[in-house]
């Protein structure tokens, strides 16, 4: 593995980071909704499942998927039926006033896991980037950088979108078009929560 090799993976890693996907409405959602520390938390879950779905790419999920195709269905149904819960979840409270009590921070974590658990943007971006981005036949000491590089990214990512939409005025914001922005989010989730269910 070369440098080059961890700049171009950093770079499609900011850039799925930054597309509009269930992982990013599930940080800024709980964020503006718990505060701060919800916020970072669910990112931190988010994060840990993405690094794992990257740990397991490296040491060959693809193939473990190939053998046990059960288990990728499996994987696709449970990811799905929980898209598709939460985005019930987040219509049926897109009129309602936030809850101003902060949610736990142990809470928030396993939600941010979850979601990127069945988020198949990570799922893809594991199967499919980093076979392409890195040469077979990574050490175990490459496998396990390439790793807490992508924990650390993750991280430092939606920690600042934590700071920067629990700011009182980017919250005012969120607040005054939250009806606009649940339901959008409802639809977002539901839809990837549909595709998943129907891809083949």
């Amino acid at each position: 593995m070369t440098f080059e090799h961890l700049i171009a993976f950093n770079a499609v890693l900011i850039i799925s980071i930054l597309s509009p996907g269930a992982a990013f409405l599930m940080a800024v959602r709980s964020s503006v909704s718990n505060g701060r520390r919800a916020g970072i938390a669910t990112g931190l879950g988010l994060g840990v499942m993405a690094c794992l779905w990257t740990l397991a790419a490296l040491l060959g999920m693809d193939a473990l998927f190939a053998l046990f195709p059960w288990a990728f269905a499996a994987l696709k149904i449970g990811g799905a039926v929980y898209l598709i819960y939460l985005a019930i979840k987040t219509w049926r409270s897109a009129a309602a006033p936030l809850n101003d009590a902060p949610k736990a921070q142990g809470r928030a974590f396993i939600d941010g896991f979850l979601v990127n658990l069945g988020n198949p943007k990570s799922v893809l971006f594991a199967a499919a980037v980093l076979v392409v981005v890195f040469p077979p036949n990574l050490t175990g000491a490459e496998i396990a950088f390439v790793t807490l590089n992508h924990l650390v990214l993750e991280i430092l990512f939606y920690t600042v979108c934590a700071f920067i939409l629990t700011a009182p005025a980017a919250r005012s914001r969120f607040l005054r078009a939250k009806p606009i922005i649940d339901r959008a989010a409802a639809i977002l989730l539901g839809g990837l929560g549909l595709k998943l269910l129907l891809q083949r």
